[in-house]
Order: C-alpha cells, then structure tokens, then sequence
C-alpha cells in the first residue's frame, strides 16, 4: 500500500510537471521535461514496487533497475533544476542532455569500481545541498525555505536513519520510508514552482 501511495503522489508530481512544461519559455521546457522525467521515475518503481509486493508478480529486476535509477537519475535532476532556477542559468537541450548521460556514465564507474553505495550517498548528500542552495538564494522566500528545509529533512531522515530494511516500532522501515518520501516529493515541487521563472529571450540561448 505504501508503494501505491508514493507511485500516485510522484504521478500527480509528474503530471503537474508536464503541464509546466508547455507552460513556460521555450529554454525553461527542457528544465520541466526532466523534473516530469524525475517524477515519472520514481512513480514507476513505486508501481512495480506495488505490484511485487502486492500480487507478488515478477517485477523484481525492473523494480529495482528503476529504484536505483530514481535515487541515481531522478533525485539528481531535481537538484539541477532547483539550481538552475535558483541561479537564473539557461540551459539548453543538449546541457541537460549532457547532465543525464554525465550522471549515468558515473552511475556505471561508480559500479564498476565497487564503490555504488558509497557514489549513492555522496550524489544524494550533493542533491540535498543543491536544494537547500537553491532556497537559501531566495531566503526572503520564507514558504520556499521552509518547503526545502522540510523536504531535505524528509529525504535526510528516510536515507539516514530510516533506511528499508527491518522495521521501525510497530512499522516496517520500508512503510516508513514510503511515507517520508510521499511528503517529501511533493514539497520538492513546491520549491521549484515557487523559484522564479527563467526569462524569454529573444536571442538564442547560452548554456
């Protein structure tokens, strides 16, 4: 159930995402397409995680292909919109083109060296920095702080101590690992909607 109420709390997300997209200036919707990309993610693992563990299909490797691309791939893209917004660069196709594949080559290198988990926990530890960045340059933004202290609170406590093995009092870890990120996705979005819209341009954009 826990996984039902992720996967639908990252689709409305993801669905909101999109609709920005087609909202904002053409060198913003690149920037969208990867926060619905993000979103889209981790609601799919969310779903085949329902599905493993609800009926008990075989989903066992797609799960977890797309839970470690959520944590590797999704979170990151949001850490890279938050600063973008924040930072008022303008990136074009090809720099988040070049993001993406940057951050599966290292993903990759990261597993070839024998060294995943800790390559996990450094790149969230950065994204958690990314937003909390991101809000401190709006500081006066009181609703947007607030939103990224509390979302990068949820995350920290999900990854830090929570974690999602065994259990958690009269829970299992991983319920309550569900829980926290079903709060903090959401409230993730909240901060980029609030960070000031990239402006049209005229001229071509510059990465």
């Amino acid at each position: 159930m826990s996984d039902g109420v992720l996967a639908l709390a990252c689709a409305v997300c993801a669905v909101l995402a999109l609709r920005q997209q087609s909202r904002r200036a053409a060198i913003e919707q690149p920037l969208w397409f990867c926060v619905f990309l993000a979103f889209a993610l981790t609601a799919s693992a969310a779903t085949l995680g329902a599905l493993r563990y609800g009926p008990q299909l075989p989903v066992q490797a797609a799960h977890s292909w797309l839970s470690q691309a959520s944590s590797l791939l999704g979170l990151p893209l949001l850490g890279l919109a938050a600063l973008v917004l924040a930072r008022g660069w303008r990136w074009e196709k090809s720099s988040w083109g070049r993001a993406i594949l940057g951050l599966c080559a290292f993903f990759e290198l990261a597993r070839q060296a024998g060294v995943f988990e800790h390559y996990r926990l450094l790149l969230n530890l950065l994204t958690l920095g990314l937003l909390l960045y991101a809000a401190l340059l709006h500081w006066r933004d009181k609703a947007l702080l607030g939103a990224a202290i509390g979302c990068a609170g949820l995350l920290s406590l999900a990854g830090l101590w929570i974690g999602t093995q065994g259990t958690f009092g009269p829970f299992y870890s991983i319920d309550v690992f569900h829980a926290l990120l079903t709060l903090a996705y959401p409230l993730w979005l909240c901060v980029l909607l609030r960070l000031p819209a990239l402006p049209a341009a005229e001229l071509s954009p510059t990465d």
